[in-house]
């Protein structure tokens, strides 16, 4: 239990005592100390003034003194500042703390509840590679299973393919009319690149035949409907979906190629799945359930044949969920294979990483589900995350300004190297060691940069200012990990050293934030938000080049002063190891 949860219940057992009421933690509020106050932690006493008739400074002296009497081992005294008490916290529980945990790599990590969650994200398209979009899809989705893994859950990564459709078969006629046989071999070319380009080709040409049917006298709505290649485009859906040989084997063929660029971005990227569902095996799903939808009534059958949920009385609208020709449509999709999913991995919760574009398809998605009694649909949770754009603008796949996730990886690889170089520390390392280094830097600035910020919110991501060795990034905390693994190799930990009874105020701040972790990795869980590790991580960094800054540590007072210190530094590495581990991020022993 944390020194905040033990405060907490301290403070209500103590107001009861005091004032012979029932009281909660949600009755007051409890938060740090700030710096300019002494304490370390404060109890806000506004909001029991009203129930108990009493002053801010009354309520705050009976109880400061009544913890300070009844905990004497945890609270050593307090002061009362316009309505807020400051308690100070006995050195004893921080070096007890610090003595227990210092090597403990598990530190801030839960025992398994029982309880399984499925985590889907990244959600690829087979027409065009991944791009930068998918990055943060990729980073949020696997730092969020990692996050859950931490607080216990047992967690199933997976992944839902868009492998079929119309977007598809414009790259699968585009390759037939431009390719010349050519393919990924023949032309040197990374699979999903070489499948993308023929994706953008089909726009280019589309839009001239677009335009030369415009010049003829024809209506843009009409010629966009006319247009020869989007003619052939759709017929060649429509014989995909009829099972017409050739188009089926040029459909394997061209998805095989993506597929084998896309594990290859995977495998750099540190992304990874459990389970892969494709499209094209779960887009019939569904159809079974909107018959016994039929039957309970929640669905209704229009004179055409088409199947609706009226959703009005939710606040949203008609939905179709059956076209007439008795086709499936994305949602039914879905409600099928959230079934799926449960059946066979009963999760007690599905969550669904994708862009807030798709708000309104989640709400429907969770509301016919529960309408429909589909099992845990209640635990249905969509983790909605804002666009990501370059300093540049908006990116669009079909015109080629889209940014790949693989140019984009090179491009901070690139960067970190320039940046390494510069600092001109790594002389002594070699010719693999360096590009080990210069790739952990890159990613771990990209990964950073993309989880710093809440998920909710829209971002621009800046390469050049995501690698600033002494910025808010992702180096920035590997380079205060390899400097923590520095003193460590050249000073001796002893342990069952003696630690002494006293604590300088950096020490103690240090000792504050440590056992924050915890507390905080928790709370990511239960926001299921990254950037709450990411912000810990980098406020630690912080805290702890700002106590090495201040206080030697080959160089310490006496001997036990220097244990403190190594104790100290060993803890920090071992949390910013851990959490940057959950962010997906490695660190290096040396940079």
């Amino acid at each position: 239990m944390s020194i905040l949860h033990i405060l907490q219940k301290n403070t209500v057992e103590s107001l009861q005592v005091l004032y012979g009421q029932d009281f909660s933690e949600q009755d007051f509020q409890v938060n740090q100390t700030k710096p300019e106050f002494e304490g370390d932690y404060t109890v806000v006493l506004f909001s029991l003034v009203k129930r108990l008739k009493l002053s801010p400074d009354a309520i705050g002296n009976a109880l400061g003194g009544h913890l300070v009497k009844t905990y004497p081992e945890l609270f050593t005294g307090f002061n009362i500042i316009k309505g807020f008490l400051n308690l100070s916290v006995a050195n004893s529980y921080w070096i007890s703390l610090l003595e227990k945990n210092h090597n403990d790599v598990c530190f801030g990590k839960q025992a398994m509840n029982g309880k399984r969650v499925m985590v889907e994200y990244s959600s690829p398209n087979t027409n065009k590679p991944l791009h930068l979009g998918h990055l943060r899809n990729n980073f949020l989705g696997w730092s969020v299973a990692e996050i859950l893994k931490a607080n216990g859950y047992e967690v199933f990564k997976s992944c839902i393919v868009n492998d079929r459709g119309i977007h598809i078969c414009k790259s699968m006629i585009a390759w037939q009319l431009f390719a010349d046989g050519a393919t990924p071999a023949s032309t040197h070319t990374k699979g999903d690149h070489f499948v993308g380009d023929y994706y953008v080709k089909f726009n280019d040409e589309y839009k001239k035949q677009v335009s030369e049917l415009m010049e003829k006298g024809m209506s843009k709505e009409n010629a966009e409907k006319e247009a020869p290649i989007m003619q052939a485009t759709q017929q060649m859906l429509l014989d995909w979906e009829a099972g017409e040989p050739d188009v089926m084997e040029l459909w394997k063929r061209m998805n095989s190629w993506v597929y084998e660029g896309f594990d290859v971005t995977y495998k750099n990227i540190g992304s990874d799945f459990d389970k892969t569902y494709y499209e094209s095996n779960t887009y019939l799903l569904g159809k079974k359930i909107v018959e016994e939808g039929l039957a309970k009534g929640v669905f209704v059958k229009d004179p055409d044949n088409s199947v609706w949920i009226d959703l009005t009385n939710d606040g949203l609208d008609r939905k179709i969920v059956q076209r007439k020709d008795g086709t499936s449509v994305y949602i039914t999709q879905d409600i099928g294979l959230a079934q799926q999913k449960y059946e066979e991995y009963k999760i007690d919760q599905s969550i669904y990483v994708i862009g807030d574009e798709q708000n309104y398809h989640m709400k429907v998605l969770k509301l016919i589900a529960e309408k429909l009694g589909l099992p845990n649909a209640e635990n249905i949770y969509h983790l909605s995350y804002g666009m990501v754009e370059l300093p540049t603008g908006k990116m669009k796949s079909r015109e080629g300004t889209v940014v790949d996730a693989d140019d984009l990886v090179d491009e901070m690889i690139a960067t970190a190297k320039q940046h390494t170089e510069d600092l001109g520390k790594v002389k002594d390392f070699t010719t693999e060691e360096l590009a080990s280094l210069y790739k952990t830097i890159g990613l771990g600035a990209m990964k950073f940069y993309l989880l710093r910020v809440d998920p909710k919110k829209k971002m621009i991501f800046n390469p050049q200012e995501s690698i600033d060795f002494h910025g808010f990034t992702g180096p920035f905390i590997q380079y205060t990990y390899a400097r923590i693994k520095s003193i460590l190799r050249k000073e001796t930990l002893q342990p069952g050293a003696s630690l002494g009874a006293d604590l300088l105020p950096l020490e103690k701040e240090i000792l504050i934030t440590l056992e924050q972790y915890p507390t905080i990795v928790m709370q990511a869980g239960r926001e299921q938000n990254p950037s709450a590790i990411a912000n810990y991580l980098f406020h630690l960094a912080q805290v702890f080049n700002s106590f090495y800054a201040e206080h030697s540590i080959a160089n310490a007072e006496n001997e036990s002063k220097k244990q403190l210190r190594l104790q100290l530094s060993s803890m920090t590495a071992n949390i910013l190891k851990s959490g940057t581990a959950l962010l997906g991020i490695q660190v290096p022993e040396r940079m």
